[in-house]
């Protein structure tokens, strides 16, 4: 998954394990939204 710092996505896209399923082996996930504003963000896996 992929946690996100300074974009607002819903829960199920916040890349935490708390709010969001893990990708099992086998699995993918793909994030897909409209960056709300421009800017330059962090993200971590």
């Amino acid at each position: 998954t992929v946690h996100w710092h300074g974009i607002e996505l819903d829960n199920d896209s916040d890349g935490t394990a708390v709010t969001q399923d893990s990708v099992l082996e086998g699995q993918s996930y793909t994030y897909r939204f409209i960056a709300p504003r421009p800017g330059t963000f962090w993200y971590h896996s």
